[in-house]
């Protein structure tokens, strides 16, 4: 029992980074109806920009994160505003595609730009761990699911309660209907790109004091949150968090109970079954149709 408690929480920790990922996903699916498969190399992006601002540069905490947060902005303006904007043929297998070639583009400028040798960030507080049923529970772990909690409940609230937010998914629903409305879609696909690669950052600075961070660490952060993601309803914020949570839990005991081999295979089982299952994923919502 001490055993299944410990990778419990060891599965709700890297579940909540993958909730973290994969609601940065859902937002932007949610806002502009794409898939960026570049996801994962911002998340190692605010990994090694952390390592940069905090532990080269000796900022403090606080003006580290927000310093990697605006990096991850940034970035994501300029990967809408040059990359997505200017396809000829804006079809989603091209948006695709342009997203994919993107994920190389950005590791291999971090791996210029950082080399390859991995990266240790010490974590955010020096307390001990918690003890629970025997089992220690790290404080680190509990800053990443506070910060996967609120950073799904703010987005939550800014699509469903703000107008700008409202503005940015009828903009993914009707974009004509929207731009005849008054609404800028290409502003709203800027900021959209702005708060997704955002959360990608926020999942980066939050995974380096628990792993070690690389170069190329972001392609299989990446796959995990999209999983996460489709697990629990692509579009749904409140699904990605509950699919990265379950797929986290689930990967943990799959590997502490049977074997560390199969870690990385569980999630892309379990992405089989729910398709198999449920194809619109846990949590996905229903669409009225008329006929």
């Amino acid at each position: 029992m001490q055993e299944i408690i410990q990778y419990l929480f060891s599965g709700i920790t890297t579940g909540a980074i993958y909730a973290v990922i994969a609601v940065g996903l859902s937002m932007l699916y949610s806002s502009t109806e794409l898939i960026n498969f570049a996801h994962g190399e911002f998340v190692m992006i605010g990994a090694m920009a952390l390592v940069t601002f905090w532990v080269q540069m000796a900022l403090p905490l606080p003006v580290a994160i927000i310093c990697t947060i605006a990096l991850g902005c940034s970035l994501g303006l300029l990967f809408e505003r040059f990359a997505i904007r200017t396809a000829r043929n804006p079809q989603p297998i091209v948006l695709v595609i342009i997203t994919v070639g993107a994920s190389i583009f950005l590791r291999g400028s971090g791996m210029i730009v950082w080399g390859k040798d991995p990266f240790s960030v010490p974590p955010f507080s020096s307390h001990e761990s918690i003890e629970i049923l025997g089992a220690a529970l790290l404080p680190q772990s509990i800053w990443i699911v506070i910060a996967a909690i609120f950073l799904a409940g703010g987005i939550h609230f800014f699509l469903k309660q703000t107008l700008t937010g409202k503005a940015m998914v009828a903009c993914a629903v009707n974009q004509k209907a929207a731009w005849l409305s008054g609404i800028p879609p290409e502003r709203m696909a800027v900021l959209a790109f702005a708060i997704s690669t955002g959360c990608g950052a926020v999942a980066g600075i939050f995974i380096a004091p628990v792993t070690m961070s690389s170069y190329d660490m972001g392609t299989i952060l990446g796959l995990k949150g999209f999983c996460a993601a489709m697990i629990g309803g692509l579009g749904s914020l409140w699904g990605a968090f509950a699919g990265g949570i379950l797929l986290g839990v689930l990967e943990s005991l799959g590997a502490g109970l049977i074997s560390s081999g199969l870690k990385d295979a569980i999630a892309f089982i379990l992405l089989l079954l729910i398709l198999y299952v449920r194809p619109g994923g846990l949590f996905s919502a229903k669409e009225a149709k008329r006929f």
